[in-house]
């Protein structure tokens, strides 16, 4: 598990950004420069009347919910006004999007406690699940179980909760102690990493489905607010309120393909 300090100076040149990097990775100094080409803006994206807090990608539709209770989706590549889709339905901000795999579904969170499941035939949800008891910003489909959804709530509901959206039907719930902040699946195996704030602020990873820990990661010292997986799958990037990016390395690719499988086990990839 490592830490990353970082400062940047900036130095422009025409369209050209001049980026100068110190970086301390378990108090070793590296330096490096970067140049970055600065492109013109290609769209600017009204629609919404309060902040934006929560975009997702499907291909070249945009999905974006906003402090105005709307989701907005959007074809990026024609004019705004002619493939534009409003979905309402959250009575408070979205505060969490996430396409699934097959990108035919969004999952929505928001402040008024409410996942809601879209499809992308109807301006109204296909399903509304209201267990958590505060707001759901952690969102997360399985990549190796078609339909299977996560969930994280807020301070005042601690719980990841997995939802079947085939059946429509709540599964299992653990209590995690903390703040739910995001929610990443392993590439590799049936395993799930989550994110926390209040009060703990570590990082948790979990073996599915029978919810025990496999790991926890301590470090920061204020909410983990941001989460990002690398390409191969391996390792996580997490930025906090204590203004650090910390990278671990939680899922072994390399671990998960040496397991025996079944093809009539669902859940033969748990490790």
């Amino acid at each position: 598990m490592k830490a990353l300090y970082l400062l940047f100076r900036k130095h422009r040149r025409e369209n050209i950004t001049l980026i100068s990097l110190r970086l301390w990775i378990d108090k070793v100094e590296y330096q490096c420069n970067l140049s970055v080409v600065s492109n013109p803006r290609i769209n600017k994206l009204n629609g919404h009347s309060a902040r934006v807090g929560a975009l997702a990608w499907n291909g070249d539709i945009l999905s974006s919910g906003s402090r105005d209770r709307l989701i907005i989706q959007r074809d990026t590549r024609t004019p705004a006004q002619q493939s534009e889709r409003r979905l309402v339905g959250h009575r408070q901000e979205v505060c969490g999007l996430k396409w699934s795999p097959d990108n035919q579904y969004l999952a929505s969170g928001g402040n008024d406690n409410r996942l809601y499941v879209w499809n992308q035939h109807s301006l109204n949800p296909v399903q509304s699940y209201t267990e958590h008891m505060a707001a759901v910003k952690a969102i997360a489909w399985s990549p190796h179980h078609h339909g299977l959804l996560a969930s994280g709530g807020g301070t005042a509901d601690r719980c990841i909760r997995f939802w079947n959206t085939l059946t429509g039907q709540p599964m299992q719930c653990v209590d995690t102690g903390s703040q739910v902040c995001n929610l990443a699946w392993s590439k590799h195996s049936s395993e799930l990493v989550s994110t926390h704030g209040y009060s703990q602020n570590q990082i948790l990873v979990w073996k599915y489905p029978s919810l025990t820990q496999v790991a926890k990661l301590t470090g920061h010292s204020y909410r983990v607010l941001y989460l990002a997986l690398s390409p191969d799958g391996e390792a996580i990037v997490t930025g906090a309120g204590d203004e650090t990016l910390r990278f671990w390395n939680v899922f072994s690719k390399a671990r998960s393909q040496k397991e025996n499988k079944s093809v009539l086990n669902l859940f033969t990839n748990i490790r």
